[in-house]
């Protein structure tokens, strides 16, 4: 067991600063190197978290390389994450990286076949993976609902208001648009809590721009390998965040709502038609804590590399679909694809 826990962040901006704190309020954790490619934000998060000058870096190999750590909590642009990961775990060091962990099918398998052939751990920033509601709906499943059937699930958000001109935007940065932004989240805990299989998509898409790789609105319709469907909604331009996962089977559902970015709440509703809140059950672990648990007790990720891939896989064939007009499969091979001659 570790005894002080030694973390590095890579990138200080709005998802790894807070990530930063989280993983500084746990006793027995320190953040003990920053690496930013922003002067401004190197500074002011080693400020933060009093970090020394020789242990500032412009950039993540440097860091890695020059200090000495436990694990280390990538927070960058998601097209940089497979880059990043993939260095860290041929440094051997335990890696926690915000989702999507790709934006790239052959990466998300690479890091799949590295992440299993490592002593290092690979931790995916899918937080629903901590929230009591969500964990309860997915232990609950066979009990409450049975052989899901029947599936919708959305978020709301006014995403692109705040995020043209940011790298969010950017898709050579981002890897697309609100779907494989706070979308990701969505399509994970579908995924996460039913278990299912998804093999084809179609999608229909409003883009922000030309090129049409920025998505501001998505409507997914998800088919899964045991006959069941789903209807996916991700909108990046709506006034409020609002949130829903409703999952149905022959014995019943299970209803996830919430607004903003707090807890989520939980019903099931039995085959007569009655709905029953369980207990509650606390609040959510963060990603700071529950990382800090798999560097030191060598628990297992949350939120794996597997859990990953397959968001990856349905996101990337809804963009094809959105762009081509056809339903596409969905491929979940985890070895690279080979292309033909």
């Amino acid at each position: 067991m570790v005894d002080t826990v030694r973390i590095g962040v890579t990138g200080l901006g709005g998802l790894g600063t807070p990530l930063a704190r989280e993983i500084d309020a746990v006793a027995d954790a320190e953040v003990v190197a920053v690496a930013d490619v922003s002067d401004e934000a190197r500074r002011s998060g080693a400020e933060e978290f009093g970090v020394p000058d020789d242990q500032r870096y412009e950039s993540h190999e440097a860091m890695l390389d020059g200090a000495d750590l436990d694990g280390v909590a990538i927070a960058t642009p998601h097209a940089l994450h497979h880059e990043q990961v993939v260095a860290a775990l041929e440094r051997e060091i335990d890696t926690l990286c915000e989702k999507p962990l790709c934006v790239d099918l052959d990466h998300a398998r690479d890091l799949v076949d590295r992440s299993e052939a490592s002593d290092a751990a690979l931790m995916v920033g899918y937080q629903r993976h901590l929230s009591p509601a969500f964990q309860r709906a997915r232990e609950a499943l066979d009990e409450r609902v049975g052989d899901p059937q029947f599936l919708s699930a959305s978020i709301t958000q006014n995403w692109i208001t705040h995020q043209r001109g940011t790298w969010r935007a950017n898709p050579d940065l981002s890897g697309g648009g609100q779907l494989y932004d706070t979308g990701s989240h969505v399509l994970d805990a579908l995924l996460w809590t039913t278990g299912l299989t998804p093999v084809s998509v179609s999608a229909q898409m409003r883009f922000d721009d030309e090129a049409e790789r920025v998505d501001v609105q998505a409507a997914l319709d998800v088919a899964f390998e045991n006959g069941a469907v789903a209807s996916v909604g991700v909108s990046g331009d709506s006034p409020v965040v609002r949130e829903h996962l409703d999952v149905w089977g022959e014995q019943g559902g299970f209803r996830v709502r919430g607004s903003d970015w707090g807890e989520r709440d939980l019903d099931f509703v039995d085959d007569e038609n009655n709905a029953h809140a369980p207990e509650h059950e606390g609040e959510s672990r963060n990603k700071g804590t529950a990382f800090v648990d798999v560097i030191r007790d060598g628990a297992e990720p949350p939120a794996t590399a597997r859990d990953a891939l397959k968001v990856t896989a349905v996101t990337e064939a809804a963009y094809e679909s959105a762009r081509t007009g056809r339903r596409v499969d969905v491929d979940l091979r985890t070895e690279p694809r080979v292309e033909a001659d």
